[in-house]
């Protein structure tokens, strides 16, 4: 007998080890469903706030959720409450299934679940029902599956992605931002238990449909949590009385044309991280909103931010409302459409004509009636105010004194500079650029138009704007000399503001387009940058519409919404001249625009670009060809030789580092050319 005894036992061991292995082969060579679903596409804050969430394909809201950034009660209270085994068993709970049909058998209904948490995953990854045995089956075989190749914090947030909570809320941070208007990394018991309860039944108890079911089904999580004693019964009396939310709360959906404009440049990207700040990027799209308002039918608006300090936008405001049947076309991002820039360009002829010493901001220039061979520029007011010092010139937008500069400078120069500042000008057909360039007759972006006076608050240096949070920056270009940028912004800071704004805080530059089809303000102080445009999109005229009248005001309130204090703008360079008229150089007096070019003066020598030793005696032989003597030498801005006669002239003083040489005759043309010297090597 004792030997049958043992014989049977073997047998039975035999046994189960063979269904053993046949359950592991069974187990093993289940065929999972996709683990990795499409979750929404999410744009952040520089901080990593949220600013836009997209559905997925399906419409359905469903973001990636990490369980260590969802609360530790919530994640408490769903283990208590569903699935109090969770860290033990090995994908099904035999106890809690025995349990479910004893149940089962003494009430005559089902009256809980025997399905883990680990079920409900494969319950949910693979969209099936719960009631039939093959399908419970089906669940066991695929929890069991996953158990062995994934961790319990990986089901975990498969479960916390997938969960239903009504209507096309999937997971529990879609859920939370949806019913509570938060991330779910703090919540309070109340909202933890509403969150637990959800999942059993997401239509019958949502909270904006079945207000009365969501508290019920609410308090119960609470009662059991507190029988529990997850929670204290203190805590849970204190959740009875917060109330249910009636209703589901907007996804953030603040800058909208570059969110989209991030996805689709990375469609493969689930997470994108801007430079924005969401907070700043809130105030002005309420502050376009309200504007909006006040504007025509069928106008629009945009506004965009950027700290000059490192080139990184901060608000990127692409219309006054997005969606909408209301003709505005605010699906149009309007910082990158090309329009005329109207006066906007002005600055930047004049920060050219101080960097090659062609002028002065007291150098006397004339506006009166005056032909460049065909072209006859007129005064925005019909009117010509005669001789001006050029910064009277550049604050009252004055037409003709700019083309006289611009003719002195070329078109193609202006053209170059505003390609170094990091803008893309268009211009209209295929031919050269000419005089009207400098009134508008060029296409530029609001986009180009933040770089380029970017540029100008950086003292002459332009770095490009960048939108991507961590992405490399190149270095920066010289286009202006740091003089003659500071001069610019010291003239655009003495603007009269509008009303109720402080004076001299900005530098600022309206402009209006020709037929007044666009309104501009573009300005900056020691931080930011700022561009306004107004108009409508398809390019029709806004009667009536001026910038100094729409846009400036528009620019100063945005400035009023940036975060802190204003930050003053920079003191002057010390290389920077500051004189009266009389007291500058003969040749920078007056600006002299006769005398024909082909005798105009040029730099012999150096050449421009040229990199130099400096001689041990520290002593730099300048050349001058044509022009007409006495000549005035400028370095860096400054008069260092006058009254020079002599076409080769010696100068001492110029230290190692970037330098620009600037030779004036008699007449006020000039040359100029940018070297780099080096140190002289040490023995």
């Amino acid at each position: 007998m004792r030997r049958w005894g043992l014989i049977g036992l073997a047998l039975a061991l035999v046994l189960a080890a063979g269904l053993r292995d046949g359950a592991d082969r069974w187990i093993d060579a289940t065929r999972l469903p996709p683990l990795a679903a499409g979750t929404s596409v999410e744009v952040k804050d520089r901080e990593g706030t949220l600013l836009h969430v997209h559905t997925v394909a399906d419409g359905r809201w469903r973001l990636a959720v990490d369980p260590g950034h969802v609360d530790p009660t919530y994640l408490d209270m769903l283990r208590a409450y569903e699935d109090r085994r969770f860290e033990r068993h090995s994908g099904v709970d035999p106890l809690a299934l025995l349990r479910a049909v004893a149940q089962a058998l003494w009430h005559g209904r089902v009256v809980s679940g025997g399905s883990t948490l680990t079920m409900q995953v494969a319950r949910l990854l693979e969209r099936s029902g719960t009631g039939h045995w093959r399908g419970k089956l089906r669940q066991m075989r695929v929890a069991l599956a996953l158990e062995r190749r994934l961790s319990k914090r990986q089901i975990l947030a498969l479960y916390l992605t997938h969960a239903p909570f009504g209507g096309n809320l999937e997971g529990v941070r879609a859920a939370s931002l949806a019913w509570f208007g938060k991330d779910p990394a703090r919540l309070t018991e109340a909202e933890a238990a509403l969150l637990v309860a959800l999942p059993q039944s997401p239509e019958t108890r949502r909270p904006d449909r079945a207000r009365t079911a969501a508290r019920a089904a609410r308090d119960r999580v609470l009662a059991r949590m507190a029988s529990d004693g997850v929670i204290t019964p203190e805590a849970a009396l204190a959740a009875l009385s917060e109330p249910v939310p009636d209703a589901r709360r907007p996804f953030p959906a603040l800058a909208p044309h570059l969110s989209e404009r991030a996805r689709t440049t990375a469609p493969d990207t689930p997470d994108h991280r801007l430079t924005l700040d969401a907070a700043l990027q809130s105030a002005l799209e309420r502050l376009a909103r309200d504007r909006l308002r006040d504007l025509p039918p069928g106008a629009g608006l945009a506004v965009l931010v950027a700290d000059h300090r490192t080139g990184a936008i901060r608000a990127w405001v692409g219309s006054g409302r997005y969606a909408g049947g209301d003709g505005r076309q605010g699906f149009v991002d309007m910082t990158r459409a090309l329009r005329s820039p109207g006066s906007t360009l002005k600055p930047l002829v004049y920060g050219l004509a101080f960097d090659r010493g062609m002028a002065h901001p007291q150098t006397l220039i004339d506006d009166s009636p005056a032909r460049f061979g065909r072209y006859a520029p007129q005064n925005f007011d019909g009117a010509f105010l005669g001789e001006m010092t050029v910064a009277e010139a550049l604050r009252g937008s004055r037409n003709v004194p700019v083309i006289r500069l611009l003719d002195r400078i070329g078109p193609a120069h202006l053209m170059q500079a505003l390609r170094r500042s990091g803008a893309a000008p268009a211009l209209p057909g295929d031919g050269p650029a000419g005089l009207a360039v400098a009134l508008g007759g060029v296409g530029l972006s609001l986009h180009d138009l933040v770089q380029l006076y970017a540029m100008l608050a950086q003292g002459g240096q332009a770095r490009p704007l960048h939108w991507r949070a961590g992405e490399g920056q190149p270095p920066g270009v010289r286009v202006l000399s740091r003089a003659a940028a500071w001069q610019v912004g010291d003239i655009l800071a003495g603007l009269p503001p509008p009303a109720g704004a402080a004076p001299g805080q900005v530098a600022y530059k309206t402009g209006t387009s020709y037929g007044h089809r666009d309104a501009w303000a573009v300005g900056y102080d020691g931080a930011h940058v700022l561009g306004v445009w107004i108009g409508r999109p398809d390019g029709t005229p806004l009667p009536g519409a001026l910038g100094a009248d729409l846009a400036a005001p528009l620019l100063f309130e945005a400035f009023a919404r940036l975060p802190g204090p204003p930050v003053p703008l920079p003191p002057p360079p010390p290389e920077t001249l500051i004189l009266p008229t009389a007291g500058l150089p003969q040749p920078l007096r007056r600006f002299d625009d006769a005398g024909g070019a082909g005798d105009a003066p040029e730099v012999a020598f150096p050449p421009d670009g040229a990199r130099l030793a400096l001689p041990g005696d520290g002593l730099l032989t300048l050349k001058v060809a044509r022009g007409r003597p006495p000549f005035t030498w400028l370095a860096n801005g400054a008069p260092v030789l006058t009254g020079q006669r002599r076409r080769e002239v010696v100068l001492d003083g110029l230290g190692p580092g970037f330098s620009r040489l600037t030779v004036i005759d008699a007449t006020g043309r000039s040359a100029a050319v940018g070297l780099r010297i080096d140190a002289p090597a040490q023995r």
